[in-house]
């Protein structure tokens, strides 16, 4: 399956800048993601009003649609997802009978570019193939040819070139694997091997790269992850975690996962006819802080910086690839316990001499000076500037690349406080001069970050679980923000805390304590 960073290489021209620093381009990209070990249940949709026996599920690449197939309807049932990807936000649209070809449907696959569907059944236990005119629209497939398989295709999945076919039969207790001779065309199939997994599976995923597969199993109610050290070759499998969902489902049957690893779907009929959807990735800092309120990176983004109120402290990451926080190794902390007791946001001057923090019991922004830049270890308390004038809650703190303009938003307002230094850097000579509101967006906002240009404002809040996006302008005023667009993040983090941006705009890092994780999300390619 194409993944969204493709797309829009393939939108702009391989290698080509999209999307950066607009939110309409988000989608998460966790390093983390496709690691069963991170998944956590996020959310659910009962179908029953289309299908009782849900099979099948797939989601568009863009992830705006959802197509659901089972034994009940014969049909596949379309759905639009306001959110994309969040299956709660779906709206049943349509339905496409495959009854002439199928009357037990089992599994549905669409090719990425949408102009491709193949259902899978129990009565024909064939592979059929569509043509879509329109794509991801069913009402324009039409029957183009099937393939008989000699084993029962509960789950399918096709490679992302077309040329490998898998299918999960839950009879045998098996996953087969075919090839392609001509891409996509399912008469060009023949089987080249199988493998026994037990757990009478019911869906089979692979990560793009072929080296991970993820089997849903009946028995045991759990999906199962596998390393793969040939990619593609299921001979050279290796068990590595399994996720049990029995928690939501003891008749788990169909199994999606979108091609960023990110988001895992389960069909089961347990209670009533649901697709339940869980979320994977994000790095986690429990072992330093269970509260994380929020995250800052050093400009060649080698370091990560997280602040928490359990801890009261600021714990360092080394990252020996810069931005990916799978490379991300625990260093040491640095108590602000002395200053504040309810540290809230994170703070450095650019150089890496001066660090900020934030907090809501103090109602204050403390400054402090590092010896050694970006070392911690070398902070010294210098002083303290109180807020609370402005909010007697303040949680996210940024400071204008040139250090003139400082800006603090708070949960008793809902609004950001922007302040001027007549000196660089030096909190002791911060003035207010104005403030903007968010509650229309955002009733209890955490996070605050700006472009560095000073043209967009970026409101993080656990009210609305999510980013919100704004306009500036006249650069660095906020008094000429404009509402532009948000983007929900509460698939990955319910209380969402801290946010932070890449210097070029292409990657966001949120932070919650839901989760107690660095979620990463790109922004374009």
């Amino acid at each position: 399956m194409a993944t969204k960073k493709k797309m829009l290489q393939a939108a702009a021209g391989v290698g080509g800048d999209v999307g950066a620093w607009d939110l309409s381009y988000a989608y998460y990209d966790d390093p983390n993601a496709w690691d069963l070990s991170t998944a956590t249940y996020a959310d659910n949709f009962r179908v029953n009003n289309q299908e009782t026996g849900p099979r099948g599920i797939a989601v568009s690449t863009d992830g705006t649609k959802m197509y659901v197939v089972g034994i009940t309807g014969d049909d596949v049932n379309q759905y639009t997802l306001s959110t994309p990807f969040r299956v709660s936000t779906a709206t049943y649209v349509q339905n496409f009978s495959v009854s002439a070809q199928e009357t037990a449907p089992l599994a549905v696959f669409f090719k990425a570019d949408g102009t491709k569907m193949y259902i899978s059944g129990d009565d024909s236990n064939k592979v059929n193939e569509y043509d879509l005119s329109t794509a991801w629209d069913v009402s324009t497939a039409s029957y183009s040819q099937a393939f008989s398989v000699t084993n029962r295709p509960d789950g399918l999945f096709f490679r992302d070139d077309g040329l490998k076919m898998y299918t999960a039969d839950s009879a045998a207790n098996r996953v087969y694997e075919y090839d392609l001779s001509t891409a996509w065309d399912v008469s060009t199939l023949s089987v080249l091997q199988s493998l026994y997994v037990g757990t009478a599976p019911q869906g089979v995923s692979f990560k793009p790269d072929g080296t991970k597969m993820f089997v849903l199993g009946n028995t045991g109610d759990a999906v199962t992850e596998y390393d793969l050290s040939t990619a593609w070759d299921i001979s050279t499998r290796t068990q590595s975690t399994t996720f049990s969902v029995s928690g939501q489902d003891t008749n788990p049957r169909g199994l999606f996962i979108d091609a960023n690893g990110g988001y895992m779907y389960v069909a089961g009929t347990t209670s009533l006819a649901t697709v339940y959807q869980y979320s994977m990735g994000g790095f986690s800092v429990a072992a330093q802080e269970i509260y994380p309120r929020d995250v800052f990176f050093k400009d060649d983004g080698t370091r990560m910086y997280v602040i928490g109120s359990e801890g009261d402290d600021v714990n360092r990451y080394d990252l020996s690839t810069a931005w990916d926080t799978s490379t991300a190794t625990y260093v040491q902390n640095f108590s602000v316990a002395s200053q504040e007791g309810i540290p809230n946001s994170l703070f450095f001057k650019p150089d890496g001499t001066k660090m900020y923090i934030c907090g809501s019991l103090q109602d204050r922004v403390h400054e402090y000076n590092l010896s050694t830049t970006w070392n911690i270890s070398t902070a010294v308390y210098s002083q303290s500037f109180s807020v609370q004038p402005e909010d007697t809650a303040p949680f996210g703190l940024f400071f204008k690349g040139d250090g003139s303009k400082m800006y603090v938003i708070g949960l008793a307002g809902d609004t950001v406080n922007e302040y001027d230094l007549s000196t660089a850097w030096d909190i002791s000579t911060a003035s207010y001069l104005q403030n903007f509101s968010v509650g229309l967006q955002e009733t209890s906002p955490s996070g605050l970050f700006f472009k560095d240009d000073g043209t967009k404002m970026f409101v993080l809040g656990y009210g609305s679980d999510g980013v919100t996006e704004y306009d500036l302008s006249a650069a660095w005023d906020i008094s000429t923000a404009l509402f532009n667009q948000s983007f929900y993040v509460g698939l990955n983090e319910t209380v969402p805390i801290g946010l932070f941006f890449k210097g070029d705009g292409t990657q966001m890092f949120v932070v919650g304590q839901t989760s107690d994780r660095v979620h990463t999300y790109s922004l374009g390619v």
